[in-house]
């Protein structure tokens, strides 16, 4: 699939690992929309980015808002053939139970919802408008690539909400696949490891740099433009589908 002359979705665009692959999408051609909650950031970003650049403010978790993201998307003198999910929080570290008690329902809802629910709204309504355009000559109508982590294998202790909300993405990968493959959307996900996002701005600097040195080879946090850089290479790579590439340096998580 080119990137040059499409339309590209990024959803949760406007800062860290989204806003590396709308640059990266951007500067190799293709029309974005960046759908983020965070406008302030998302106006600037599009207003930097410049032509070829939108920004709709977007709750991933809310049909309505997502549609109207998708909208914005094919609304572009171009085809939407490229969908990307950055969309993601943390949540609060809490055991499954402890001496406080059991682990808070709501919370561990917010994760889902956020994390796996927002991730296969955006994944289903893109969907839906790629198959409806046409197919390229190898018969390929779109791409969508999620972002889980390496939680979703590696869960530490305090975990338990977000590995669980990671690793269903990493669940709906093959069976997306599948489910698309008789239309040539492609579907992919990429498991970042520690990477230098916002996430982990709010961490004292010592604390980053023991992450980073955690990190086998290279003993560095991972970039988010390193992260950009493997969107745009499943985009491209027709032959890439139904997959979950871990992208972390070689680094397996301990328990805590």
């Amino acid at each position: 699939m080119r990137i040059e002359g499409n339309g590209a979705l990024v959803a949760g665009g406007a800062s860290g690992l989204g806003e590396a692959t709308a640059r990266r999408l951007h500067a190799a051609g293709a029309h974005v929309v960046i759908a983020d909650l965070n406008e302030e950031r998302g106006r600037a970003l599009a207003s930097d980015l410049g032509e070829r650049a939108t920004f709709v403010v977007t709750d991933v978790t809310d049909e309505a808002a997502v549609r109207a993201a998708v909208d914005a998307a094919t609304a572009q003198p171009v085809t939407l053939r490229i969908a990307a999910c950055c969309a993601g929080i943390g949540g609060s570290a809490a055991r499954v139970a402890g001496k406080g008690g059991p682990h808070a329902l709501e919370p561990f809802e917010t994760v889902i919802r956020v994390n796996l629910i927002g991730t296969f709204n955006v994944l289903r309504l893109a969907a839906a408008v790629m198959l409806t355009t046409e197919p390229t000559e190898s018969g390929e109508r779109g791409v969508c690539v999620n972002t889980a982590s390496i939680a979703a294998f590696d869960g530490q202790i305090g975990q338990i909400a977000y590995s669980a909300s990671k690793s269903a993405i990493v669940g709906m990968t093959l069976p997306a696949a599948r489910d698309l493959a008789s239309v040539g959307v492609r579907v992919c996900a990429i498991a970042p490891g520690t990477f230098n996002t916002p996430l982990l701005a709010a961490l004292p600097a010592d604390s980053r740099e023991a992450l980073g040195q955690a990190v086998p080879f290279p003993s560095r946090l991972g970039r988010p433009e390193e992260f950009a850089a493997l969107v745009a290479h499943i985009v491209e790579n027709e032959m890439l589908n139904g997959e979950v590439i871990r992208l972390d340096g070689a680094l397996r998580m301990p328990p805590r």
